[in-house]
């Protein structure tokens, strides 16, 4: 088996077992940090599990999806063999939010490319506005079981 073929099948081996909901983001990003923090409190089942970007479970689905593996500037949610990115991933996130956060939801109907505008404007400016890190961020053992990697 070739180098290639090898690394695709630990790549598919990295992810296969993954039954829940993934939110991939750029680790070392503050906003993204602090949007997984909250994603995590409003998360009332606990449905949601997380990885960077950066790291290898990011990088297998990022793969999977053959999507740039440098490509960290948007959040990606994966459901089963399907993903979405930008403001239709932050969008099906906060629906299964508690509260009244679902609501927001109702933003998909405008426009995609209107939506991920407006999204790329301020990840293009997420590290300027919000600051960066030097390594990606290090759950607290308590949310240690919700992150992959």
């Amino acid at each position: 088996m070739n180098t290639e073929a090898q690394n695709i099948t630990q790549d598919q081996e990295i992810i296969s077992h993954i039954k829940h909901p993934v939110v991939l983001f750029d680790g070392v990003c503050n906003l993204c940090e602090n949007s997984v923090q909250t994603i995590i409190k409003k998360d009332a089942r606990g449905k949601f599990r997380f990885a960077s970007l950066q790291s290898k479970v990011g990088q297998a689905y990022l793969k999977k999806f053959n999507r740039p593996t440098e490509d960290l500037d948007t959040v990606i949610l994966v459901e089963g063999d399907r993903y979405y990115t930008k403001s239709s991933a932050a969008l099906r996130i906060i629906k299964g939010f508690k509260g009244l956060w679902p609501l927001m939801y109702g933003f998909i109907i405008i426009p995609k490319f209107i939506r991920d505008k407006v999204y790329s404007y301020v990840a293009k400016n997420r590290y300027k506005w919000y600051g960066k890190k030097d390594q990606c961020m290090m759950p607290t053992p308590e949310l240690k079981a919700l992150f992959l990697d």
